[in-house]
């Protein structure tokens, strides 16, 4: 599925006893996310962000907090002085969801679109 297709989807609440995403799923779906990474256990994809600065940082952070407000799923942020390190994975399951992979889309499409404020 392309990156763009991913990103047009919406996120559905997942319920406990549903399996994760395998970790063939998992990569495939990662080769359309840019610089995201497969965590060893295969349970959770991460990416971190550079910025120019912190005022630049906090503008992605504050986009990603609104979209992942809109899509009921939100993502482990970590803020540092110019990076912003961001973690996905689906807690009900206790593994990778179709979720993660729609959120990581809609953070490239909506969020990393600023030049401006990517270094």
């Amino acid at each position: 599925m392309k990156l763009r297709e991913l990103a047009r989807k919406k996120c559905v609440p997942c319920k406990g006893g549903m399996k994760p995403i395998g970790s063939p799923e998992a990569k495939n779906y990662l080769a359309e996310l840019p610089l995201w990474q497969l965590d060893k256990d295969e349970k959770k994809i991460s990416r971190e962000f550079t910025f120019d600065n912190f005022a630049n940082a906090m503008i992605f952070v504050n986009c990603v907090a609104h979209i992942a407000e809109e899509e009921g799923h939100h993502p482990d942020i970590h803020i540092y002085y110019d990076k912003v390190k961001l973690s996905l994975t689906t807690h009900a399951i206790d593994g990778l969801s179709l979720n993660d992979f729609i959120l990581a889309a809609r953070i490239i499409t909506d969020c990393t679109d600023k030049p401006e404020i990517l270094q």
